[in-house]
Formats: C-alpha cells, structure tokens, sequence
C-alpha cells in the first residue's frame, strides 16, 4: 500500500477532529490537528468574529502542506479546506492527496458550533464557513459522507474508503 495523507475537511461543527482523530487511530497514522497550525493573528480574528480570508489563510494552508509532506508514510489532516483553490494548495504539497467532506447542513453547524464550550470558534461564524464552501463532490479522489452519521461509522466509511482507494493506487 502506498503512503495514505487524507483530509478530514467540512465547516465548522461537522466533526473533523472528532472523526480524524478515530480514522488515525484505525489507520496508525498520526493526526494532525489543523486548528493547532493556525496563527495568533487569525485566531484572535476569529473570536472577534472576523471570518478569515484568502490571505489569511494561505500561509496556514502552506503550514499543513508542508506538515502533511513532513510524514512520508501518510497522515491525517483536518482542516475545513473550503475552496477549490484551497485543496489545490494542499494537493500541490502531497500527490495522492485524498479528502473526506463531512457534509452537514446550516442548522446543524450552527446547532453544534453553539454547543461547543471553550472553542474559539463562534456561531457567528457559520454562515459564512458555508458561503466559501466549495463543494467538492466533483473532484477527484474525495468522498462525501452525512456528518449527522455516528462519528464511528463515519470514521469505518472513510478508513474502508481510503483503504481500497490506496490498496488499487
């Protein structure tokens, strides 16, 4: 089997670092934690309830390639990855690079991001998560799941799909 980097990617609230965090433990893979990546400067943005921009978030996009480049043996990455052009900075840094979209709805985002205690995400927020998403259904190498599944099947759909997808690379 070839190295597997695979991004766990959604708006906030659709359980990303939830379901990556049981998929690097199925697949013995370390977890990386995109939120951790992100610098002081947009943190303090996004508690303020500032949403992020483009430029804001290249340099942290560049971080996690280049951290998903630093384990030759694969990884997992969660990071909302909403736009095309976003992705694309992620595949540049590993070939092979697959993802998993955790597709949830307005609602429920908002319904979990506002359950969420000592986050420095706000509801506030969600919104515009959705107005940057990108679906990436049409792309290749991704594959779409309910984020309101439970998170253990989530996490079997997604090791089972990574795994054939890299047993026939």
């Amino acid at each position: 089997m070839s190295a597997m980097h695979v991004v766990v990617m959604g708006v906030a609230g659709c359980g990303k670092s939830a379901v990556g965090r049981r998929m690097a433990a199925q697949l013995g893979l370390p977890l990386i934690e995109g939120d951790d990546f992100h610098p002081p400067r947009n943190i303090h943005k996004m508690e303020q309830g500032v949403p992020l921009t483009d430029r804001d978030r290249a340099g942290w996009l560049q971080a996690l390639g280049a951290k998903l480049a630093q384990h030759p043996a694969g990884a997992v990455l969660t990071c909302s990855a909403l736009k095309r052009a976003y992705r694309d900075t992620l595949r540049a840094a590993v070939p092979e690079l697959r993802f998993v979209h955790l597709a949830i709805t307005p609602a429920e985002s908002l319904r979990r991001v506002a359950g969420r205690d000592g986050h420095f995400y706000p509801p506030s927020l969600v919104a515009s998560q959705f107005e940057a998403l990108q679906d990436p259904a049409e792309e290749p190498g991704v594959l779409a799941l309910d984020a309101t599944a439970s998170l253990e099947e989530l996490a079997l759909k997604a090791v089972q799909w990574l795994k054939a997808e890299f047993n026939n690379a």
